[in-house]
């Protein structure tokens, strides 16, 4: 069931917010009303409800006569510990590796059975590829995602297996077996790869960081166009910048322990 649902099935005020607010994900920041209502699927009287009572509280924002997120959702994000945290911490490695590859470089976390990108830096030869920071890919089908599930408890990489492995190029692993054997490679070289699994012409190499408990919290990536970036060159600096992040977390919140 659903987490925005109650025990007995309905829908509770704060799914029904959730709900309308979600449907934000796959628009270009602003919908209409009736495009909110329509993406929602609520009923028009209790979204209109719905929708008048978030732009009051400031989760909403009206801009002529569309709507958009409003600033109330940024600064709250800004709270949020653990993508902030961690993004404080990449972010010069994440500036430094740019600089060095020319090549686009992110940061992201796994939430269910997907990967979230909390941080990209766009580099001068990097592909326009539709990563952006707050968005979501399938955790299976980059190499950011299998960094993460490759430290992660069994019971993640089983949830990410029982959903089902999507194929979005010819490329893209959708043999559980093949996944698991995937990942155990990742585990012993501390390095993932994506050779045009998530988008053709686009490859990449990211490696986990590590919290200071010594879990999994993240990947950082690196991406370029096939034919313009070198894997092998760029995994070793992926690797050490993966690694200079998780100390400087273990610097700022405690003990440290490398991946592997």
């Amino acid at each position: 069931m659903s987490p925005i649902h109650r025990d007995e099935g309905e829908i509770s005020g704060i799914g029904r917010a959730s709900v309308l607010l979600n449907a934000f994900r796959s628009s270009n920041g602003t919908l209409t009303s009736g495009e909110l209502i329509e993406r929602s699927g609520l009923p028009r009287s209790t979204a209109h409800r719905m929708i008048r009572e978030l732009v009051r509280c400031g989760f909403l924002e009206r801009q002529g006569r569309a709507l958009r997120l409003g600033i109330m959702l940024f600064e709250l994000g800004q709270l949020v510990y653990r993508p902030r945290s961690l993004v404080d911490a990449a972010r010069p490695f994440m500036t430094d590796l740019r600089e060095a590859t020319r090549q686009n470089v992110g940061v992201a976390v796994l939430v269910e059975r997907e990967v979230l990108y909390v941080e990209v830096l766009r580099g001068k030869d990097g592909p326009r590829v539709p990563s952006r920071a707050g968005g979501r890919w399938p955790a299976h089908a980059s190499c950011s995602g299998k960094a993460i599930l490759a430290f992660s408890r069994p019971e993640d990489v089983r949830g990410v297996l029982a959903d089902g492995l999507a194929g979005l190029t010819e490329n893209t692993i959708t043999d559980p077996d093949a996944l698991a054997e995937e990942l155990a490679r990742i585990r012993q070289r501390g390095i993932a790869y994506d050779r045009q699994e998530s988008f053709r012409g686009v490859m990449a190499a990211a490696s986990p960081i590590m919290g200071p408990s010594g879990d999994v919290v993240g990947a950082l990536s690196v991406s370029g166009l096939a034919g313009r970036i070198n894997l092998a060159r760029v995994d070793a600096a992926v690797r050490a910048s993966a690694l200079a992040v998780s100390r400087e977390l273990a610097r700022a919140y405690g003990g440290f322990r490398p991946a592997g």
